[in-house]
């Protein structure tokens, strides 16, 4: 069964004569009316009920109309799309992306992107770093955004975005009235940070920092989603080390602080398999970093509560 055959078969049964069908497919009717015959000899059913005066449908034509009429649309969007493609126009992007990418204007960006090309569609899947490398590989997403990582020769990292960790304090804690803090100032506090499982790269190195500032962190409480971590804060449960962008995180009951001296930066890197080339991938890094702004610079000390102080400037 080929789309020929199909294209055939449905122009007799929604005409119902094969005079007009052969006119509308531009052959000559005892040329279809050859193909219509080995189509049902191939597939061993009679499709049309054939007298002198009239065509009709038999059941087993009934079934098959319906399916030919779906299968050829479809048939039509996939070289439509595959034709458009080729242009980056149209297809779909699978995107894997960490959870901080909703605060680096990851919403934004496709929601423009899809505006702009209507055929294209984005589809999102949070994952750690280690799990959109695996995807990368296995061609389950065709680009990711992660954080620093051990990568294999065939997933090849580009730098995004760079920011600072800023310390996030409950908005009552004594500190949280300094304008900037030392890290050393932390060393009693109880810390709340995600498991070395999720990302062991930045986990070793905010204990590394710590240790540098003269003391071992006590890790009292532990969170996979950046978001969590700010809202345990916010419930007065422990001090946490967060990226920049998560200033844009909205809770009153957390102030963010630079740190003193600080060198410990946060880096959003951009994974996609070796030798791609994808139109699409292409476009939308450029929407994203539309989005998410240019690098941002250490900040001044700023809370999420109103200020009468000028705020740091804040990443677009």
């Amino acid at each position: 069964m080929d789309l020929k055959q199909l294209r055939y078969f449905v122009a007799v049964a929604e005409e119902l004569h094969f005079g007009r069908a052969a006119r509308r497919l531009f052959i000559s009717q005892p040329a279809l009316s050859f193909d219509i015959r080995k189509f049902e000899e191939q597939l061993g059913v009679q499709l049309l009920a054939r007298t002198n005066k009239s065509v009709a449908l038999t059941n087993a034509g009934q079934v098959l109309l319906g399916e030919a009429q779906r299968l050829l649309l479809q048939a039509s969007e996939v070289e439509r799309i595959t034709v458009r493609s080729a242009d980056g126009l149209a297809g779909r992007l699978r995107i894997g992306f960490v959870n901080s990418m909703l605060y680096r204007g990851m919403p934004q960006a496709v929601s423009r992107f899809e505006t702009d090309y209507p055929g294209v569609e984005i589809v999102l899947k949070e994952m750690n770093t280690s799990e959109q490398v695996q995807a990368i590989q296995r061609m389950q997403i065709d680009m990711g955004y992660a954080h620093w990582g051990n990568f294999p020769a065939d997933v090849v990292s580009t730098p995004m975005f760079s920011e600072p960790f800023l310390c996030c304090l409950p908005v009552h804690h004594p500190l949280a009235k300094k304008r900037r803090i030392d890290l050393q100032a932390l060393a009693q506090e109880p810390f709340i940070l995600f498991p070395r499982t999720v990302s062991p790269h930045y986990h070793d190195l905010i204990i590394a920092q710590c240790v540098s500032a003269g003391f071992s962190p006590l890790i009292r409480h532990e969170a996979r989603l950046w978001q969590t971590v700010v809202t345990m804060v916010g419930f007065g449960m422990g001090v946490a080390l967060v990226p920049y962008t998560l200033r844009k995180v909205q809770d009153p009951r957390v102030c963010f602080l630079p740190l003193r001296g600080e060198t410990l930066l946060s880096q959003v890197l951009l994974l996609r398999r070796s030798g791609d080339a994808e139109p699409l991938a292409e476009r939308f890094v450029d929407y994203l970093k539309d989005a998410g702004g240019e690098q941002v610079k250490p900040p001044q000390a700023s809370s999420s509560r109103p200020s009468s102080r000028p705020s740091a400037r804040r990443p677009s």
